[in-house]
């Protein structure tokens, strides 16, 4: 049959899962090496940070808050998570800040390059920014469906679609921090003959990381957001509570969840505002 343009029906959800029935079967053996790869850093985290007390933690905790940002940081950690604790969701916390974490260090190893890349290239920058657009503006629910197909149930898919979700603004704030560096400082580095490595190493990463480090705020944000609806896929912690909250109606052990999440969003956001205000470029302003 021939397209009927006063009825018009494009099966693009046809052609969609085609594709992804060829990239399982052709690519089957990356699916397994990311399946083992993610799963181990998972579980080898969530096992350092579930397996020791739960007060060495806190003071674990603490003492990262207060090398990172300030005391206050530090007390902020001992207070918060001993009240995670006394919810009884302390191993729930665990498991989320372990796929955070994971989530958001596989996400910046693919957003710098990438960022440095679309800085350095008008023509990459011209063709990732709609990419960027897209995965920012897709609900972050749809990426669920295609890593499930995928991946199955479980941390895995749930950490892949944190990374998909959380790693636009590592590309952007990343590309936006090298651009603004000033040309000037660049070609006074050149005149002296600093190689184009060194120039990016020395001169453009040092003075655009408070950028950077902006970018690696939102993408900690949005990878928290995340890994809380990844609870629907499996994916277990706190999201998982919030799930069983709502399918339940239990608005206490919602509360409870939510107040963790807000907990943990907190925390992670202070220790990257705090090593943000440590780039020499935060220090120079603050001493002028």
């Amino acid at each position: 049959m021939g397209f009927n343009f006063a009825n018009p029906r494009i099966p693009l959800g046809s052609w969609i899962e085609t594709f992804f029935d060829w990239f399982q079967n052709a690519f089957d053996w990356l699916i397994t090496f990311t399946n083992v790869v993610i799963g181990g850093m998972y579980h080898g985290l969530n096992l350092v940070l579930s397996k020791p007390l739960y007060l060495v933690m806190m003071v674990v905790f603490a003492a990262i808050g207060w090398a990172c940002a300030n005391w206050r940081v530090g007390l902020f950690a001992l207070i918060g998570f001993y009240l995670v604790r006394s919810m009884d969701q302390w191993n729930n916390t665990m498991q989320t800040l372990a796929l955070v974490v994971v989530a958001v260090i596989l996400a910046l190893i693919l957003a710098i390059p990438l960022g440095i890349w679309a800085a350095k290239s008008k023509r990459f920058s011209a063709i990732i920014k709609p990419i960027l657009d897209f995965m920012q503006t897709m609900p972050s629910l749809a990426y669920l469906v295609p890593v499930i197909v995928l991946f199955g149930i479980g941390q895995v898919p749930g950490a892949i679609a944190t990374i998909i979700f959380a790693l636009p603004p590592g590309v952007r704030f990343t590309e936006l921090g090298i651009r603004g560096v000033d040309t000037e400082t660049v070609e006074a580095g050149a005149a002296f003959g600093a190689s184009p490595r060194h120039i990016l190493w020395r001169i453009q990463m040092p003075l655009a990381m408070p950028t950077v480090m902006a970018g690696v705020n939102q993408v900690i944000m949005l990878a928290l957001s995340m890994v809380v609806l990844s609870g629907m896929v499996g994916a277990g912690g706190l999201g998982g509570d919030v799930v069983a909250a709502l399918s339940q109606v239990d608005i206490g052990l919602g509360m409870e969840a939510g107040l963790a999440v807000v907990i943990v969003a907190v925390y992670l956001d202070r220790i990257t505002n705090g090593l943000a205000n440590r780039t020499p470029l935060a220090r120079a302003q603050r001493a002028s």
